[in-house]
């Protein structure tokens, strides 16, 4: 999904990628984000679209300081969530301390769904704790899941984490809890449909397990996707109609009603800016309509309710929203964090300076926590952003996209000198030089 030369450099995510895939006859739209706190704003914005979401962390790390930004974010927007502790297969992998951490940093009401089968370099697969079925992961990428029992010497360990599972999902489901404290058996399907209901309701997060390098894991989280979460008809979203003093209305998510879409996200491609779009209700056919797989484009007929698309060509502003003129709708804002960090940027070439400024205005637009300004006083142009990594990056940008060379340092302050306050003053002046000579007194 990182498909900016930068990205692959770092070995981290600096821009959201869009991509879909299909999944047991269901369509599933994904957005990766980035992890790091630098670009929170890719976080945002794509949390206010979504109707659920997958918080990734990491076995051998654990819970990090991006981990409860991010965490933060979703409890913001509401969207119902669950975790999935990944890189089972390195060195160091711990996930039931990765689980504890999460409950006791992060505050989450959860428990594992699933239970490893070996760590480290002995991970081999998992046991679903919910259906009572191991499984194991062949081939080169992990593509072939095959489907056994539970080993005889991990019984046990899949009793007592079954146990444990049931037990906190009965202390937020009450259809649950009857059936716990009747001490009457519990059923698979009894217990998937307690884990939806308390997850929907945001009281419960499921824990998936695995390593995503090998796809070890991945096909139970698509299915705990499809199990768990929402889908956009199921999801309470609304929108203010301007014609009734911006009161609130439902938009119940069928393709059948007015079109409602947001531009949640704005990108300069090769074909002019590219519109990101998350339709909510109602259909959306124009020309030049896409689907992205992270920089590739796929184009579409149409797209309905539920579906995020791309347009290009079309001048807007991000949280602009879209309707067919049949109804004056508005959607709510994302939060638009306040920049910590300035620097002073100029580029070295004079020639350049077309170029330069075509660069801060495109990266102005796509990205609403980068600022640029012109100091009054020192006359240097000032860009603001969430941090050092995130101003280097668009500086790096400018450099590679534009082939402009910028220097960059700290901003320049004048220090100014005023009176402060009142003092008395009895000054003589004499001088004598020849002729009449000065003189002159001076008392206040």
């Amino acid at each position: 999904m990182d498909s900016m030369d930068l990205e692959r450099e770092k070995g981290i995510t600096i821009q959201s990628a869009a991509t879909y895939c299909t999944w047991n006859g269901y369509q599933i739209n994904i957005i990766d984000t980035p992890g790091h706190v630098d670009f929170t704003i890719e976080v945002e914005r794509a949390l206010r679209v979504l109707d659920g979401a997958i918080l990734v962390l990491c076995s051998v790390g654990g819970v990090q300081s991006q981990s409860i930004t991010v965490d933060r974010q979703m409890r913001r927007y509401e969207v119902p969530r669950v975790a999935f502790i990944n890189k089972l297969d390195r060195m160091g992998a711990d996930p039931w301390k990765v689980l504890n951490q999460a409950r006791s940093k992060l505050r989450h009401h959860s428990a594992a769904v699933q239970v490893p089968i070996g760590l480290e370099e002995d991970f081999q697969g998992l046991v679903d704790l919910v259906k009572l079925k191991a499984y194991y992961f062949h081939g080169s990428s992990g593509e072939k899941v095959v489907t056994a029992e539970i080993l005889a010497n991990m019984e046990t360990l899949v009793a007592e984490k079954r146990d444990e599972l049931i037990e906190i999902v009965s202390e937020v489901d009450d259809k649950l809890a009857e059936a716990f404290l009747s001490d009457e058996p519990i059923s698979s399907a009894d217990l998937e449909e307690a884990i939806r209901r308390a997850t929907v309701a945001r009281k419960f997060i499921p824990v998936f397990m695995g390593g995503a390098f090998k796809n070890k894991g991945v096909q139970p989280l698509l299915d705990g996707v499809l199990s768990y979460l929402l889908c956009p008809i199921e999801v309470s979203n609304h929108a203010l109609d301007q014609t009734k003093n911006e009161e609130k209305v439902m938009l119940p998510g069928t393709p059948d009603g007015p079109l409602v879409a947001l531009a949640f996200k704005l990108e300069e491609g090769r074909f002019g800016q590219l519109t990101y779009l998350r339709v909510y209700e109602g259909k959306i056919k124009v020309p030049r309509l896409v689907r992205m797989h992270s920089n590739e484009m796929e184009g579409i007929q149409e797209a309905h309710a539920g579906q995020i698309v791309v347009v290009f060509g079309v001048d807007c502003a991000s949280g602009d929203p879209f309707t067919n003129g049949s109804v004056r709708y508005t959607m709510t804002s994302m939060n638009v964090p306040e920049p910590v960090m300035s620097l002073a940027v100029q580029p070295v070439s004079k020639d350049s300076g077309g170029q330069f400024l075509k660069a801060l205005n495109r990266f102005q637009r796509e990205d609403p926590t980068f600022r640029v300004g012109l100091d009054p006083e020192s006359g240097q142009t000032i860009i603001s952003g969430m941090g050092e990594l995130h101003v280097d990056i668009y500086v790096e940008r400018i450099r590679r996209e534009y082939k402009v060379e910028a220097t960059v340092g700290k901003p320049r302050v004048n220090f100014t000198e005023t009176i402060t306050q009142r003092t008395e003053f009895d000054y003589l002046h004499k001088k004598q030089s020849g002729g009449q000579g000065q003189h002159g007194r001076v008392i206040g």
